[in-house]
């Protein structure tokens, strides 16, 4: 069983870091809901406010890597510039794409959101965890303030779902491949 290091990238990029802060949302956002629908609201501990701080911050991390390792280091394989007269443009996931007009709209809308949309995910986060921070245990008193953060919470998780979504199917139709081959199990050179 064998992987390339573009494969691997790839399944960090997106399984990695994509996934589990789609993962993270789970918690995030009922928390934050909580906090946000009561016309009370209820006062968080300070242990309890510490640890949402803390998670968020995860996810502030876990949202960046995966933006950065796919605009620095998946993107510039996708959109490598085959020599010229070649024919097999299986190593070319961009060009690929758009030698046919079944798959150009994969590259002009798919890749297109990712490499563009995609960057509000990590800065949405981003906010949310630094109002969060910020206001401290006072948070819970502004409620227009906690309507504000739950809903970039909700465009961030959005913004992710689809681009996560739109990566799962150009890397079915055109997946970045080359690189090292990584032996995961057997032996290099064995037989079937």
């Amino acid at each position: 069983m064998e992987i390339t290091s573009r494969d691997l990238w790839t399944v960090i990029h997106g399984m990695g870091f994509g996934a589990l802060f789609m993962l993270a949302f789970s918690a995030a956002l009922a928390e934050l809901y909580r906090l946000s629908a009561a016309k009370v609201p209820s006062q968080q501990s300070s242990q309890a406010h510490t640890l949402l701080t803390l998670y968020l911050g995860a996810m502030v991390i876990l949202a960046w890597l995966a933006v950065f390792s796919g605009a620095y280091v998946i993107y510039p394989w996708y959109r490598a510039v085959p020599p010229a007269g070649l024919t097999d443009l299986s190593e070319y996931p961009r060009r690929l794409l758009l030698s046919s007009g079944k798959t150009s709209e994969w590259h002009n809308i798919g890749m297109e959101w990712k490499e563009h949309v995609s960057w509000i995910a990590p800065i949405a986060i981003t906010m949310v965890a630094y109002v969060f921070a910020k206001y401290g245990r006072a948070f819970a008193k502004f409620e227009h303030l906690r309507t504000a953060v739950l809903t970039f919470a909700v465009i961030a998780f959005v913004a992710t779902g689809v681009a996560g979504a739109f990566g799962a199917f150009l890397n079915k139709y055109a997946p970045v491949r080359g690189g090292t081959v990584i032996i995961l199990m057997g032996e290099e050179g064995g037989g079937e």
